[in-house]
């Protein structure tokens, strides 16, 4: 399996859609999907009728998955970079195109 540009734990930028602009921190990664979770955007509503387990109903909001083309890794200014691989060290590390410095390495 080839390694994933965005994961677990990253800054991301979003690139379009109704949250393009802001960032957040990526929840969950759904590679199967192309999908990621990321925290405080992409806001979904569920209106929830009164049951056993809930008998107050209401609304529950909750993180919806985003494509994750949709968006980029945040550099260390803020701003969206692509990322690629470079070995070093004989090891395998992501590094911010922009900047040339290494994400998790």
């Amino acid at each position: 399996m080839a390694s994933a540009k965005i994961k677990k734990g990253d800054t991301v930028v979003v690139r379009s859609g109704k949250d393009k602009g802001r960032t957040g921190t990526v929840l969950q990664v759904l590679p199967k999907d192309d999908k990621v979770v990321v925290g405080g955007i992409n806001i979904a509503a569920r209106h929830r009728k009164p049951s056993q387990q809930n008998p107050q109903g209401g609304i529950d909001r909750f993180e919806a998955p985003l494509h994750i083309s949709k968006v980029s890794v945040a550099d260390k200014d803020g701003k969206p970079t692509r990322v690629r691989f470079e070995v070093k060290d004989g090891k395998k590390v992501r590094v911010a195109v922009k900047s040339g410095e290494a994400i998790d390495g």
